[in-house]
This record gives structure tokens, sequence and C-alpha cells, in this order.
């Protein structure tokens, strides 16, 4: 059953969402954006680049399928990937319609993933590709997100954000490609958009059998059954569910309100994690005055929570990651 037929269990629709389209006049396309998202009472933020558009907004159920029809309106969005979510309340107070060079920021702004991406590959297709020897498997995540779950055999570039992976590429994963016999690479990451924008990086460093996972891990763990996966741990997403596992369930995974990281359960047993504060990664990178103002802000939402009021610093647990 699709979103659009399911009946809303809350009053906000959220939709994330990204297409890569080529966008010849970005300042056009961000008014009439920013008009009809304001005209609806849209909050969130969208993401202009003449290679496409990138975002999360939320709104009231109507106001939500109309822009995205809007945008599949639009020559080259039709196919735009979007994921729905519901929350109580509104998860965003603000609206933010932006031109950038890129709308998920590589460092690399002449790509054309239009035109030039690696072949999707379907969820249900994915286990047969990365279980090929001649595969060579890379998550295309930050650090972090690897420490959390991963495909088996995934290679793990390890990198600190998204524009560190053409440095990488260059300085240590083209050296994968040197066997013998012919290699094809298969890039995954959360939601479907940076792994996209890495094939065709790839293939504009001349690697020609790419191929990236349709939708991302998140689509993986809702298509395929948990015995037949090849995913392990969990997945991290950019909202308040932290992470999470097959089916979408909720993972063990809290978010420290300190650095904003993911806190295992072994993370939480530490005994530099204070709830709300810090833990082991960042107990020692904040001053005295800082980790008061966290203390209060964490005393604050619990006040909060106890009383059934809303806190403009709780979090929204249905809040769905972006892409």
């Amino acid at each position: 059953m699709s979103p659009e037929t399911v009946s809303p269990p809350a009053s906000f629709r959220i939709a994330a969402l990204y297409r890569f389209a080529r966008v010849d006049d970005c300042e056009a396309l961000r008014a009439r954006l920013a008009q009809a998202c304001e005209a609806a009472a849209i909050r969130g933020t969208l993401l202009i680049a003449p290679e496409g558009l990138n975002g999360t907004v939320a709104g009231a159920p109507q106001a939500i399928s109309d822009l995205v029809e809007l945008i599949r309106a639009m020559p080259g969005f039709e196919p735009v990937e979007v994921k729905y979510a519901w929350a109580d309340e509104p998860p965003f107070h603000r609206l933010k319609v932006k031109i950038k060079p890129e709308i998920v920021t590589m460092g690399q702004p002449d790509l054309d993933p239009a035109l030039n991406a690696g072949a999707y590959v379907a969820p249900e297709d994915w286990n047969a590709l990365i279980a090929d020897p001649d595969t060579i498997v890379i998550d295309t995540r930050n650090d972090y997100e690897g420490a959390v779950g991963a495909f088996q055999g995934a290679v793990q570039p390890n990198t600190r954000g998204f524009r560190d992976f053409p440095d990488w590429w260059r300085n240590e994963g083209r050296a994968l490609l040197d066997r013998p016999g012919p290699v094809k690479v298969a890039m995954y990451c959360t939601g479907g958009i940076r792994c996209e924008k890495s094939t065709a990086f790839l293939k504009s460093e001349g690697v020609t059998d790419v191929h990236h996972l349709h939708g991302g891990v998140l689509r993986y763990l809702e298509t395929v059954p948990e015995a037949d996966s090849l995913w392990e741990g969990e997945c991290f997403v950019f909202d308040e569910r932290v992470a999470v596992g097959h089916g979408l369930a909720p993972g063990s995974h809290t978010l420290c309100r300190g650095c904003r990281m993911p806190v295992s359960e072994a993370g939480r047993a530490s005994p530099h994690y204070v709830e709300g504060v810090c833990c082991n990664r960042c107990h020692d990178a904040r001053d005295d005055d800082r980790r008061a103002g966290y203390a209060e802000r964490q005393r604050q939402m619990e006040l909060a929570r106890s009383t059934g009021k809303p806190h403009i610093g709780m979090p929204l647990s249905s809040v769905r990651p972006k892409t």
C-alpha cells in the first residue's frame, strides 16, 4: 500500500525527497517553490542546485501532496524519490529554500549525476550483486554510520564527511580495482542520494561498471526479509529514531546531545556518558558552561515531557531521515 493511501495517523505529513535533474534557472525554481510552500504553510528545507533538488519538508497532508505533484510536473523531476512520514507536532519551525552549488556536498560541482550516474539496483537484486566475488562493495556513508551497521564485506572508507570521499578514492580506493579480471563496483548509502552521486564521480574517474542501491539501505530494510538479509547491525538515520533495523523497527542506539553522534548500549554504560550532555566521544570537548547549558536543556525537556507540554528542543520520534 502506498503512503498516499494510508490513513494519516498524525496531523503533519513529512516528505524527504531528492532528484538529480538539470536545473537551468535555480533562482526561478527557488522562487516558485518558496511561494508554493509559503502559501501552503509548509516548513522545512529545500536545496536547489544545477544538479537537482534535495530536502525535507512538512505540512498538512494535502499541502505536501500538492507540492510533490508540483515537483513531479517539472521536466526531469517526474521520478523524484520521496519517503513519507507523519508527526503529531510540526517538526520544522521555519522554511528555508536555498540555492547551493550541490544538493549533497561532495566538493565536485561539475559532476552530472542526472546523466552519468551508475546503474540502479533494486533491493531484491542487491544480494546477488554483492555476493558476486567480482563485486567490490563500497559504503559511501561516514565513519560513524558504518560503525552502527553495514553490508557484509563492504569496504569502509571511514570518511568524516561526504566531501572526503573523492580524496579517499584517489588515494586509497582506486587500488581496489587492481585485480585480475573485470571488476564491478556496488555502492550504497542511507537513502540513495550519496551513492548515486558517488557512482557519477567514479564514472568521471574512468570506472565504467558501477552500480548503486536504489532507495538506499532504508528501502532494502523495508523490502528484503530479515532471514535473507546481508545487512549486519542497524542503520543510522538523521532523525530522532537514531537507528533502525529490518522493517525499519527502532534500533538500540540513542543520540548524544553534545556531539550528535549515535551511542550504543555499551556506550551508554560508559562513566563518561551523561544523558543529554555528553558521551565517551565528547566528554572532554566541552567546557563547564556548555555542559551546564546542555544539562539545563535536558532538564527542561524532561519537565516538558512529564507535563505533556511541547518544548522546542524536544525530539520528534516520528520524523523520517533526510535522504
